[in-house]
């Protein structure tokens, strides 16, 4: 296989061994006490942050979106680089907040927030993302009740969608935020007595590797922001335009071409419409941060042949790692970047159908790969595990053992 970040020289081979982070697997193992485990690259995810910083514009304010990767260890590092930190339920909410970054540099999205999660966001400070005319009025009531004036920002469901995404969550009939129509109105007739506005949150979609549909979704976004700032009584303070950077996972894609999309947000910045000429525009990236940076390691626990194929059963699978399963969103299964790490080069190979212990069929690690011809022990790393790994993973399924993470 041909490894991301050579240039980096974080992942690379030596001995035929995978080096990652600076150690081969079997000290990865070792130092996390077990596989199956993820191991993270603080180095590589500094990388990412500074070549972002390098190529957008320097007025854009970089935000984390803490959903693709909850880990505290992995927030706590990320935060201290990063403008602001989005997240998506009460628990991300005390991540966030135990970085100690601003709670004005906090934003709390979510299709259907409880009152408990909404009270918890209006007391500590942070800045909700209004996704319906409900949930304002329930904001409001709060507020009034606890004499605590709510922060928020509307999220918009512009008619528009963001062109090949992975996921699309803009544009028609969607659960995600306030349809774009509608917004004006609500605008002209919001309370300002119990609530302070600060802007909007127009998320239109995510993994995204066309560099053409960004940066005709940028110019949209742009556009909508200004006239919906038009329809309001006070200034919107910052936009959130969203994010939706892919990352490369299956074979034939490229890399997103940042220089593009960047030049494209210098010029949008700098010929912004005078209704949001002062806001500040911050971008919300998750994925396109962590997913590179991040590991997934099992270990060949059996080797048996069926009917002429050959199988390597592993002690990890799709409760730790749905989306290289396949089961997550995937309609035709492909596979992530599979490597026996302690085999990297050989001259004997061999066709092989990588399972976990599950008892489904669906427990795929890999399927149809041609490998070096591998033993009992070795070690299976899965790369791109960095985003929507453990937490998106249904670790309890059949009570297997637990995971573990670590960031090096």
């Amino acid at each position: 296989m041909s490894l991301q970040h050579d240039r980096l020289t974080r992942i690379h081979t030596a001995a035929n061994q995978l080096i990652f982070a600076g150690k081969t697997t079997a000290e990865l193992a070792a130092i996390a006490g077990q596989t199956p485990c993820y191991i993270y690259d603080r180095q590589l995810i500094t990388a990412r942050i500074e070549h972002l910083r390098k190529m957008l514009p320097k007025a854009l304010k970089l935000h984390y979106a803490i959903k693709a990767n909850p880990m505290p260890a992995v927030v706590q590092h990320i935060g201290s680089q990063v403008d602001g930190l989005d997240v998506a339920s009460h628990k991300e909410l005390l991540t966030a907040l135990a970085t100690g970054k601003a709670p004005t540099q906090i934003s709390c999205a979510g299709p259907a927030k409880s009152e408990k999660e909404l009270l918890a966001a209006i007391t500590s400070g942070v800045i909700i993302n209004v996704e319906s005319e409900t949930e304002l009025q329930r904001i409001e009531a709060i507020s009034h009740q606890f004499g605590k004036k709510a922060k928020i920002a509307f999220r918009v469901n512009p008619a528009f969608e963001l062109k090949s995404s992975g996921m699309k969550m803009a544009g028609g009939p969607k659960q995600f935020g306030i349809d774009s129509e509608q917004l004006p109105e609500i605008l002209t007739n919001l309370d300002l007595n119990r609530i302070e506005l600060h802007g909007l949150h127009i998320f239109s979609g995510s993994q995204n590797l066309n560099t053409d549909a960004l940066i005709e979704t940028h110019q949209k976004t742009f556009e909508l922001a200004a006239e919906l700032a038009q329809a309001s009584r006070v200034p919107f303070q910052h936009i959130n335009i969203g994010g939706g950077f892919g990352i490369p996972y299956f074979p034939g894609e490229q890399a997103l071409d940042l220089a593009p999309i960047a030049e494209n947000l210098n010029v949008l910045m700098d010929s912004r419409s005078e209704s949001i000429q002062n806001s500040e525009i911050v971008i919300e990236l998750g994925r396109y941060i962590v997913g590179e940076a991040g590991i997934y390691l099992c270990e060949v626990t059996d080797k048996k042949i069926s009917r002429g194929q050959t199988f390597l059963m592993t002690n990890g699978g799709l409760h730790h790692h749905l989306s290289n399963s396949g089961n997550f969103g995937q309609v035709i299964r492909k596979n992530y970047p599979v490597m026996i790490a302690n085999r990297h080069l050989s001259d004997e190979l061999e066709k092989v159908e990588i399972v976990g212990p599950l008892c489904t069929p669906l427990d795929i690690v890999g399927a149809k790969l041609e490998l070096p011809k591998a033993e009992i022990g070795d070690h299976i790393v899965v790369f791109q595990s960095g985003a929507y790994g453990a937490t998106a993973s249904p670790q309890q399924f059949l009570s297997q053992p637990d995971l573990v993470e670590i960031m090096i």
